[in-house]
């Protein structure tokens, strides 16, 4: 659940932004009292959907929004009243929604399933879930496309290297091998980005993560080092990421 509001916010936060400023709505959007109220809306749409999947009953999914709305409306009052500052009000909030959430959570803990009708696409991003949490991590990009920095290609081998040794996958015959054969490649790909700067950094940091694509493919295949669902997430969010940056070399100017 705590996933599915994450992604709420991480999916329903750009298009605030991007809705708010044609609308005149950046300013008010931006007020601290606003912002708490929108965040509680984003969360409570990803908890939502994901608690009708799980097959909640709707007096839960609603009682469990409250625990969410709540605490925030409680402390909107000494928020205008100026004994809060914004800081505190979304600390607040958040804080008092956990106990909240877990009240809700204990009330319902022996209620039985609803009956829910799933239809075959519902249950096919649910099975291939990590893309579409790669997807939703990508969105804030796909509205501001940027190039990421040079240095970040060392997290692509690195993340197979970490989880290979604390899953102890490691230890096939060349496995260690091609793992540091990896991490040689794109380490050299970086330092050569840093080294040249401009355009030519761009566009090897977007062809190295999309290289990196292939990599997650071919160890989603052969279900070595890493659970195939951390590659399929990483081969999606690899290939959303490198479309972003070449939108945004291609969009800008030298």
């Amino acid at each position: 659940m705590a996933l599915a509001m994450i992604a709420g916010m991480v999916l329903l936060g750009p298009l605030w932004k991007t809705a708010g400023a044609p609308l005149g709505l950046s300013g008010a959007l931006g007020r601290a009292d606003v912002a708490a109220l929108v965040m509680a809306t984003n969360m409570t749409v990803g908890m939502t959907v994901w608690m009708r999947y799980r097959a909640h009953h709707w007096r839960g999914v609603v009682e469990m929004a409250a625990a969410m709305y709540v605490p925030f409306l409680l402390l909107l009052v000494p928020f205008w009243a100026g004994v809060l500052d914004g800081d505190a009000l979304m600390l607040g909030g958040h804080l008092l929604m956990v106990p909240a959430m877990v009240l809700v959570a204990v009330r319902h803990r022996h209620e039985r399933a609803a009956v829910i009708r799933r239809s075959p696409a519902v249950v096919a991003l649910a099975r291939h879930w990590p893309s579409a949490l790669a997807l939703l991590m990508t969105v804030d990009m796909w509205v501001d496309p940027g190039v990421l920095s040079p240095w970040t290609m060392l997290v692509l081998p690195g993340g197979y290297l970490v989880i290979g040794m604390a899953r102890r996958t490691l230890g096939g015959r060349g496995v260690l091998a091609t793992q540091l054969a990896g991490l040689a490649v794109w380490v050299a790909l970086t330092l050569v980005a840093v080294t040249v700067g401009g355009r030519t950094a761009d566009w090897l940091v977007a062809f190295g993560w999309l290289a990196h694509a292939g990599w997650d493919l071919a160890h989603h295949r052969n279900r070595l080092v890493v659970p195939r669902g951390y590659a399929e997430f990483c081969v999606v969010l690899d290939v959303a990421l490198a479309g972003t940056m070449i939108l945004a070399i291609l969009t800008t100017d030298a």
